[in-house]
């Protein structure tokens, strides 16, 4: 067995998943603003119970990086940091990002894949992918305007994921768009996981801190920079 536990607090949605060697074995989540602090222990319990397992048959255990919530980002790294350095394991983390695009690849194949989180106003972080799951476009922040994302509309079918789709719904309009309503989860973080573990791409259990995007929080419209 190789059992990678993944956690998912970058949203409202904190998420737990345990896989073996990239399957999945067990998840569980809850849906609710501020409680991370208070479920995260419990669903991590939830689902090394409903596996059979013991935290110490733990290869790795992985964690969504962000960008996302501050306050659910430092939860879940906090608490991945603890686990692989009282287990002895190792710590891996996955881009959040990546990881709604991911999940979108399954529903959505041969579309281009933008995952966009909600940041404030009319702000995005945002990520684009091909359909192949190769990064186009990196991780940034974007004011949604009628012209938003129209180079990769035009270009072909697009799916848009994540939880800013009701604005960006608003903006924008092309035959092109297709918006899939989904949040962060440890499920597809942890299909992630196996691969960076085999690659060995491990992350400083001292030294990791997420990608809290504290640069973006300060944004222009492409439209009026005065804005």
């Amino acid at each position: 067995m190789a059992l990678i536990l993944s956690l998912e607090t970058a949203t409202d949605n904190c998420s737990v998943a345990l896989h073996d060697r990239g399957r999945l074995v067990a998840s569980a989540s809850h849906l609710e603003s501020g409680a991370h602090s208070r479920m995260l222990p419990l669903l991590m319990n939830q689902v090394m119970n409903q596996a059979g397992s013991s935290f110490h048959d733990l290869k790795a255990v992985s964690v969504s990086e962000g960008p996302g919530s501050y306050t659910g980002l430092r939860i879940g790294t906090s608490t991945a940091k603890g686990l692989a350095f009282s287990l002895d394991i190792k710590l891996l983390a996955i881009d959040t990002l990546k990881g709604l695009a991911h999940l979108a690849r399954s529903q959505k194949p041969g579309f281009t894949i933008i995952a966009m989180l909600d940041a404030r106003r009319m702000e995005v972080y945002r990520e684009v992918f091909d359909s192949e799951g190769k990064q186009i476009a990196g991780i940034d922040s974007e004011i949604l305007e009628t012209d938003s994302f129209q180079e990769y509309l035009k270009e072909g079918q697009v799916c848009f994921v994540g939880n800013a789709n009701e604005k960006a719904s608003q903006v924008i309009n092309s035959p092109n768009a297709y918006f899939l309503d989904s949040l962060p989860n440890a499920s597809s973080i942890g299909e992630l996981a196996w691969e960076n573990y085999q690659n060995e791409r491990f992350e400083s259990i001292p030294y990791f801190t997420p990608n809290y995007l504290k640069e973006f929080r300060v944004m222009k419209s492409k439209k009026n920079p005065f804005a």
